[in-house]
């Protein structure tokens, strides 16, 4: 019953209520990779609510450098990651108690790396001085200071381990070290993919009897804009959706699309995915062709495509004649042209420029190293720390 505006029990004492904790993220989040999904995925499961603050272009290319996609684009993209609750536009780049007080955020969360302003300074430092601040690890090989210099070296074996000296092992080898060393977060690590991992991604969600079960397939290389648009379009077509995306292995993304694709390969691809909320299932390494066995073991009622360009199959097929066949094929026009090439041709277009951001990020990251050495150094000779007036 309520007595006083206060919920309370038969004999009158206040029931006890669980308080919603309130988590808060920020972040620049351009080309949003699975490494970013999986930090808000941690960040959430502290919490009941996440608040993700995304920071404006100026903001950005003040502290980081040019971003490759634009603000709209990345609100777009994290509001379309499963464990967001909330997107804040505009967040300022150094994250104090005035903002988590303003969006009533009891802490904020970020990643085992560290984000440094313009002048070095670390972004977390108020928060961290007052105890709101949290920590979850960050996800190893993936960055997109990384991602940035696979599209500035763009070699076909760099989702591949036949190469073993391949430009792409130098390019692994040698990125993110400068002449003074390397820092550990800018550097390349190898991405290794566990059963864990998906377990942790997927829904785990079984198809109802009346839902609307829609298959899509393709390589969602680089997942972006572009995707999500395509994916929430599909998503609008039944009251309730169940989307399967069928992603095509690496070998075969190569055939068909050539040049130096995926970027991503294909374990990478499937965590990406897998973080869209409008997305239920995926199928690791699916048939080109979308088959009659495909299509009766998911029992899929409808396939889609986007209006981009579909190539034929080995055998100069239609890959998807079956569905046209059973009339269960749609085209979908989302509105949002972008396509993975076309991200390449931005990085290519601005490569001086983000060459030089990937080499700024380096500097930082290792002059603030070099401080926390020095401070921990001067500790244990136990002379006291003092505080730049830089």
């Amino acid at each position: 019953m309520i007595k006083n505006g206060v919920a309370s029990n038969d004999n009158g004492s206040p029931e006890k209520r669980k308080r919603m904790v309130r988590v808060w993220c920020d972040g620049c989040y351009d080309m949003v990779h699975y490494g970013h999904s999986n930090q808000l995925r941690q960040a959430r499961a502290m919490g009941d609510y996440l608040i993700v603050g995304v920071h404006t272009d100026e903001e950005v290319a003040k502290h980081k450098g040019p971003p490759v996609f634009t603000q709209e684009e990345r609100y777009k993209m994290v509001r379309a990651i499963k464990w967001v609750d909330e997107v804040i536009e505009g967040a300022p780049y150094v994250t104090t108690l005035e903002t988590l007080d303003k969006y009533n955020s009891d802490f904020c969360v970020h990643g085992d790396d560290i984000t440094l302003t313009a002048d070095g300074k670390d972004t977390y430092e108020e928060v961290k001085k007052m105890g709101r601040y949290r920590e979850c690890k960050r996800t190893q090989g993936v960055s997109t200071t990384d991602l940035v210099g696979r599209m500035l070296l763009m070699t076909k074996a760099h989702h591949s381990n036949i190469e073993k000296n391949s430009d792409y092992q130098e390019h692994t080898d040698n990125f993110g070290k400068g002449p003074k060393g390397h820092s550990p977060w800018t550097g390349v690590s190898q991405f290794l993919q566990t059963s864990q991992k998906i377990i942790q991604f997927a829904s785990g969600k079984e198809p109802q009897p009346n839902d609307t079960i829609i298959y899509v397939a393709g390589a969602f290389d680089l997942f972006h804009i572009g995707h999500v648009d395509f994916l929430e379009s599909v998503y609008k077509l039944a009251e309730r959706p169940y989307i399967i995306v069928g992603l095509h292995f690496d070998q075969e993304v190569n055939r068909y699309k050539g040049k130096n694709y995926p970027i991503m390969n294909v374990h990478e691809r499937t965590l990406s995915v897998l973080a869209c909320r409008y997305v239920s299932e995926v199928v690791i390494g699916a048939p080109y062709s979308v088959t009659a066995d495909l299509l009766d073991h998911f029992k899929v009622d409808l396939v889609c495509h986007g209006k981009t360009e579909v190539m034929a199959d080995k055998d100069a097929s239609d890959p998807y004649a079956e569905p046209k066949r059973r009339n269960i094929f749609k085209t979908i026009h989302s509105g949002n042209d972008l396509t993975t090439d076309h991200i390449v041709q931005r990085i290519i277009k601005n490569r001086l420029q983000f060459e030089a951001r990937n080499q700024k990020k380096e500097a930082k990251e290792l002059a603030a190293i070099e401080a926390i050495k020095k401070r921990c150094d001067d500790r244990t000779k136990g002379i006291p720390y003092q505080k730049s007036s830089e």
